[in-house]
């Protein structure tokens, strides 16, 4: 008998560690997050004067830290999920409190009034179903990131090979962040395009029945609306345009958060119903082409962007061209052109030398 082998553990035991395992789970990413490192690199550049190179230096302490005391598939997950939590359930779930608490002023911001107010007449007033609405969003996102997780589980530990998303020590250098963040959202309008399109909006299609009875059921967009959907529907129409990109280049795990968060923020806002939005992203057009989807029955308006719309000619109203000659007529970018270039023909003047 070996006298130095573990002993398995009680029934009791085991039945504790399955309790633990959640708190766990959450408890160590974020014992590294708030180490002295990460708290370093927050308040550093903050209450300090330090060089970008010495704050760099000290993000890839943290971020070593934190790859190195946890495992990569918790580091992801926890990631994503908080990534999800920040940049749209939090956002969507202000909004729609902005909307109850002030329907008066969120009307006049309103692009439909008090018809797009989630907790107005129009919607069925304190008693409708917004609280469902809002209850299948967060399930929707929470399954996304389930499926995440069973993707780097099936890559992992029973294929043995390679986890989806890279996942090291190393930071990619900034143009390689750039590069994978344009191809990524470029891929992801195609995607959603062509599945938005002929998954859910084809007549022969199976999920087409699914899409309509759920999202299209709502009169007016708020921002919980974006991942509201049958679940099958959902994977097809949000998930799968939005994973895709990073599982078939590999992002790295930062890019990819990064790509994360600039999808959910455009989800909150292009779906937020709201008139007054930043100009610099053309996010109004965006808005304003998934409301026409959503009110005009499916007849456009497919891509996220409206790039994929614009070439293959299913706009309905203003095209993304239009959103960029408006946003330039916002800016006088006309005259500020002409401006330059008067300026840039003038000769300078000669100087006399006393």
């Amino acid at each position: 008998m070996n006298i130095f082998q573990s002993a398995q553990p009680s029934l009791v035991g085991r039945l504790w560690l399955t309790i633990r395992y959640p708190y766990d789970l959450v408890r160590n990413p974020l014992d590294a997050l708030l180490s002295v490192p990460a708290l370093s690199f927050l308040l550093i550049p903050t209450f300090s004067s330090y060089s970008t190179s010495l704050n760099l230096l000290f993000f890839y302490v943290t971020w070593s830290t934190l790859i190195l005391s946890n495992s990569p598939l918790k580091v992801e997950i926890l990631g994503t999920l908080g990534i999800r939590i920040l940049f749209y359930l939090v956002p969507a779930f202000a909004f729609l409190l902005f909307d109850a608490a002030v329907p008066k002023l969120a009307a006049k911001v309103k692009e439909h009034g008090d018809t797009a107010l989630p907790l107005g007449e129009e919607q069925g007033g304190a008693k409708g179903r917004w609280w469902k609405i809002a209850l299948a969003s967060t399930g929707n996102v929470l399954l996304g990131v389930v499926i995440q997780s069973g993707v780097e589980l099936l890559f992992t530990r029973i294929l043995h090979i390679r986890s989806a998303l890279k996942i090291s020590t190393s930071l990619p250098m900034p143009w390689a962040i750039a590069i994978d963040l344009i191809r990524g959202l470029f891929l992801r309008e195609i995607l959603s395009y062509l599945l938005h399109r002929y998954a859910l909006h084809h007549p022969d299609s199976p999920l087409t029945d699914y899409h309509t009875r759920w999202q299209h059921t709502i009169s007016a967009p708020y921002s919980f609306v974006a991942h509201y959907d049958h679940p099958l529907a959902y994977l097809v129409h949000v998930f799968l345009p939005t994973y895709l990109p990073a599982l078939l280049f590999r992002f790295h795990l930062l890019t990819y958060h990064m790509y994360l968060a600039i999808v959910s923020l455009e989800e909150t806002f292009a779906y937020s119903g709201y008139n007054v939005l930043p100009s610099g992203l053309i996010l109004g057009g965006i808005a304003r082409r998934q409301e026409r989807h959503l009110m005009g029955e499916g007849k456009g308006n497919y891509s996220c962007l409206g790039i994929c719309d614009f070439v293959m000619g299913t706009s309905l109203g203003d095209d993304v061209l239009d959103d960029v000659r408006e946003e330039a007529d916002n800016h006088n970018m006309p005259e500020r052109i002409k401006g330059r270039a008067k300026k840039a023909g003038r000769k300078p003047k000669s100087r006399s030398r006393s």
